[in-house]
C-alpha cells in the first residue's frame, strides 16, 4: 500500500462513522438512501473520482441498466442517484462490504444458478415496489472497459412485471477506461488496492438515456434496446 492510499484509508474511516450516524437518524424517517448517496459520493470524491452527469434521471419505479467495468462504478453511480444495487449473493459474505452493501440495501441474487432464476426476479420485482431507483450492472459482470457485452435479459423481466420504466446508463471514463477495467479473475482485495493507491483525479461521465417501457416490449428486447443505447452512448 503507497503512502496515498494509505492516507485515504484513514481519510475514508471518520468518513465512514459519520455517515453511519446519520444512517442510523435518517433510518427513523425512511431517508436511509439519501445517507447512502452522500457516503458514496464522498468516498468516490475522496478516491479521485470527478463525476459529470448527462441527461435526467428517471425517478421512483425503474430498473436503472449500466454498463459495468469498476467497483467504482458504484461509487459513481450511486453518488449521483439514491438507488439498490442488484449484487451477486456471495458479495454479502465479503468483510465489511458485505455489511455495507446490506446496510444500503443491495438486492443480492444468485447470478449463477439458473435454479433460482424465479426467485431472483421476484426480489428485484419487489424492490421495483418500492420507491428508489434499482441498478442493474446487466453484462452480469465487469468487461474490458472497452466492449460492452450483450446485456443478460432475465432480470428485465422484473421491469415488465412490476410495470416499471427501463432507463439505460452510461458510464464513461474516457480513455482510462481500459486502465480501470477489472482485471478477469482478480480477486476483490488485490484490485480495491490497486485502485485505492491510484494518483490522480479521474473524470468519468454519467450517462442518462432515455427511459424504455416495459408495457411494451418483453425482456429480451429490453435487454437488446438498452445494450443498444449504452454502446451508442460510448461510442
Amino acid at each position: 500500500m503507497t503512502l496515498r492510499g494509505i492516507l485515504r484509508l484513514i481519510a475514508a474511516a471518520p468518513l465512514l462513522i459519520v455517515h453511519l450516524l446519520f444512517w442510523a437518524i435518517a433510518r427513523l424517517f425512511g431517508r436511509e438512501q439519501m445517507v447512502v448517496m452522500s457516503f458514496l459520493g464522498s468516498l468516490g470524491r475522496l478516491l479521485g473520482l470527478r463525476v459529470r452527469t448527462e441527461g435526467v434521471p428517471v425517478r421512483g419505479a425503474v430498473l436503472i441498466v449500466a454498463n459495468h467495468i469498476s467497483w467504482l462504478d458504484i461509487l459513481a453511480l450511486g453518488g449521483e442517484v439514491p438507488c439498490r444495487f442488484i449484487a451477486k449473493s456471495e458479495i454479502a459474505r465479503w468483510p465489511l462490504v458485505g455489511w455495507l452493501a446490506a446496510l444500503g440495501r443491495a438486492v443480492f441474487v444468485a447470478r449463477d444458478r439458473r435454479s433460482a432464476a424465479r426467485a431472483q426476479a421476484d426480489a428485484v420485482t419487489t424492490a421495483l415496489h418500492e420507491p428508489h431507483p434499482v441498478v442493474l450492472f446487466a453484462e452480469g459482470g465487469t468487461g474490458d472497459g472497452v466492449t460492452v457485452t450483450p446485456f443478460r435479459a432475465s432480470l428485465f423481466a422484473s421491469a415488465v412485471e412490476a410495470g416499471a420504466a427501463v432507463q439505460p446508463v452510461a458510464i464513461d471514463y474516457g480513455p482510462n477506461r481500459g486502465r480501470l477495467a477489472w482485471p478477469s479473475g482478480q480477486s476483490f482485495g488485490p484490485e480495491a488496492k490497486r485502485l485505492i493507491n491510484r494518483h490522480g483525479k479521474l473524470p468519468v461521465t454519467i450517462r442518462f438515456l432515455p427511459p424504455l417501457d416495459a408495457g411494451t416490449l418483453d425482456r429480451k428486447a429490453l435487454a437488446v434496446e438498452a445494450h443498444g443505447a449504452v454502446v451508442g452512448a460510448l461510442s
